[in-house]
């Protein structure tokens, strides 16, 4: 996002906001922190990939607001955090909701109705999610660079890194919809005890989220440079920040330790507060 200038080069496009950062600062901090006590409470550990998603999400913006606050020649470290952090945040999100499709097919007993083994389904996508981590990474901090050629060659590889996240994601949705239509329409008995189909519904929101988010960078980044998303500060905030903080609340509220309860048995949270779900004895 370098821009030359008669004084040598600019970060941005534009003057970014200093509140709005603060503002997203505290908001993914709460949601975070409201995260963090969900999983240790109720011992739901494959959501450390979200957590870590929204520490990442908080830590970027606070990276964002020191760069904003920067008067004269911003610094390069403050940047980096700005750019990278955020952008790579959604793939752990997407580890963790990987995860919780193969937990609530476990958990109706509907491995039958899946196209994809579920002891192949995690793998398959947390892989292509460390895939397109690790490459929107690399590419976040080749972006950083003052070449020209570096920052072309760091644009390639985030919007090969936002492809493969986008394929994969495409691929994970028409999963999990053929599963959940081929549940409603051979449900098994234990798929009508528990009340499942409502973390489908948070799975396909938090989904839904996340793939906007990442087809509005990989057209960002598309566009190049001298593109009009990365000309106005308002498209981060509306198509990145805020659909990222949507995913987190959902999750907040809707929160995956119910399955881990019904599997598993122990507390669930929803919100602040936590509770002991009923489960019969056909649980796993």
């Amino acid at each position: 996002m370098l821009e030359p200038r008669k004084g040598g080069f600019s970060y941005y496009r534009y003057d970014p906001s200093v509140a709005a950062a603060i503002l997203f600062i505290v908001l993914f901090s709460l949601a975070t922190l409201l995260h963090a006590y969900q999983m240790f409470r109720t011992r739901t550990w494959f959501l450390i990939p979200f957590v870590l998603g929204g520490l990442c999400e908080t830590i970027g913006y606070v990276g964002r607001t020191v760069s904003a606050a920067q008067t004269g020649e911003r610094t390069l470290g403050p940047y980096i955090v700005q750019s990278v952090l955020p952008l790579v945040a959604p793939a752990l999100f997407a580890a963790s909701i990987y995860m919780e499709l193969g937990r609530i097919v476990e958990v109706v007993e509907g491995d039958a109705n899946l196209f994809i083994r579920r002891k192949f389904l995690t793998a398959i996508f947390v892989c292509g999610d460390i895939l397109s981590f690790f490459l929107q990474g690399a590419g976040g901090g080749l972006m950083a660079s003052k070449t020209n050629s570096t920052q072309k060659l760091g644009t390639t590889v985030i919007e090969i890194g936002l492809g493969v996240q986008i394929a994969f994601f495409v691929v994970f949705v028409l999963a999990a919809t053929i599963f959940h239509w081929r549940m409603q329409k051979n449900p098994t008995s234990r798929s009508l005890e528990i009340g499942w189909q409502k973390h489908m519904t948070a799975l396909y929101s938090t989904s839904l989220l996340i793939l906007i988010r990442s087809i509005f960078r990989l057209v960002e980044f598309s566009n190049g440079f001298d593109g009009p998303l990365l000309h106005h500060e308002v498209y981060i905030y509306v198509f990145d920040a805020m659909l990222m903080l949507f995913a987190m609340l959902i999750m907040n509220w809707i929160h995956p330790s119910e399955i881990k309860s019904w599997l598993r048995g122990g507390r669930a949270a929803q919100g602040f507060r936590m509770k002991t779900p009923r489960v019969t004895t056909s649980a796993v």
